[in-house]
């Protein structure tokens, strides 16, 4: 597995990625990078944008969903894999260095009374890759069970969704 950065301050990288046009490929789990940017909650949701960089030096593409999970520090997933926002599904074409975005939303634990855990990491699995990228999560408590326990993600869109 490779390593992600931390969820606190998201990624670097400018948001010039853009939608369609022609590509080296899609982007594999070994040319990208998987962070977090800053929690905007609100109505009782956390709402973080979970963002993949590409690091490699040609240009490529993704497309769709990524997958993702938390897990405790043993790598034990943590609750049910987060569902699909219904969104249009367009190939994302990222230079070196450029981003693509996903909304990971939540509800607050402490606010729907769902059981909750401490996740220390979160797996990202980029569309059509097997392999996945860990995110140390800060973000607190996470649902596990109970109601309002599944995470939800959107449709990767360009940018870094700051």
């Amino acid at each position: 597995m490779a390593g992600g950065s931390s969820a606190a301050g998201g990624t670097q990288s400018s948001a010039g990625a853009s939608a369609g046009g022609s590509s080296g490929g899609r982007c594999h789990t070994s040319e990208l990078r998987a962070s977090l940017g800053s929690d905007n909650p609100g109505a009782g949701q956390e709402h973080y944008p979970l963002v993949l960089t590409n690091t490699s030096d040609r240009v490529c593409t993704v497309t769709g969903y990524p997958g993702a999970a938390f897990t405790d520090a043993a790598g034990g997933q943590l609750g049910p894999d987060p569902s699909r926002t219904p969104g249009g599904v367009s190939p994302i074409t990222l230079a070196p260095g450029l981003s693509a975005w996903s909304g990971l939303s939540f509800s607050n634990p402490g606010v729907s009374g769902a059981k909750s855990a401490k996740a220390a990491w979160l797996l990202v699995t980029p569309p059509n890759e097997r392999d996945s990228l860990r995110v140390r999560w800060t973000g607190g408590a996470v649902p596990v069970a109970g109601t309002d326990t599944r995470a939800s993600l959107t449709v990767l869109a360009p940018g870094t969704g700051a």
